[in-house]
């Protein structure tokens, strides 16, 4: 049985979702800066790190890898003048959801987390993003729910 297409999220969709919701529904102190003000190709190399191969194989060959991944580079690259962590956290919650997972987890326990990814260590990487991988493992379902498509157009 073939695997089912994994769903990888594009810019157009982390401008468009991840952003926009982090900046509507995510308030803090200081607000999050237009989307254009992003550093140039940080973000683009942040979407593409999870899904790297070397000789045809993947470099973070599961799932959850590849979320914890893209968590770990969405927030320690900085690709934002300001607001990386609450956009890791929405790409986050997008990028389960749009492969058929939920994430289960109170906010403000999901955020304290994104907070000590980025007060890690860069030297530990393999290390955070195995814990990331724990904490997505330990609080991810399958879920039932997609991805409204209004929420892309």
């Amino acid at each position: 049985m073939a695997r089912p297409k994994l769903n990888k999220p594009t810019l157009a969709e982390v401008k468009y979702i991840a952003h926009k919701l982090a900046q509507e529904l995510m308030t803090h102190d200081e607000p999050i800066p237009p989307f254009d003000t992003r550093f140039p190709d940080r973000l683009e190399s942040c979407l593409k790190a999870p899904f790297q191969t070397f000789q045809k194989r993947s470099l973070y060959p599961s799932f959850e890898m590849k979320a914890s991944t893209l968590f770990y580079f969405m927030i320690k690259s900085h690709p934002f003048q300001n607001g990386n962590k609450r956009v890791a956290v929405v790409t986050l919650y997008y990028f389960l959801a749009s492969n058929g997972r939920k994430l289960q987890v109170e906010n403000l326990k999901l955020y304290e987390f994104a907070k000590k990814v980025a007060a890690s260590d860069p030297a530990k990487n393999a290390e955070v993003i195995e814990e990331i991988r724990d904490f997505v493992t330990q609080h991810t379902v399958i879920s039932t729910d997609s991805v409204p498509s209004s929420l892309i157009n």
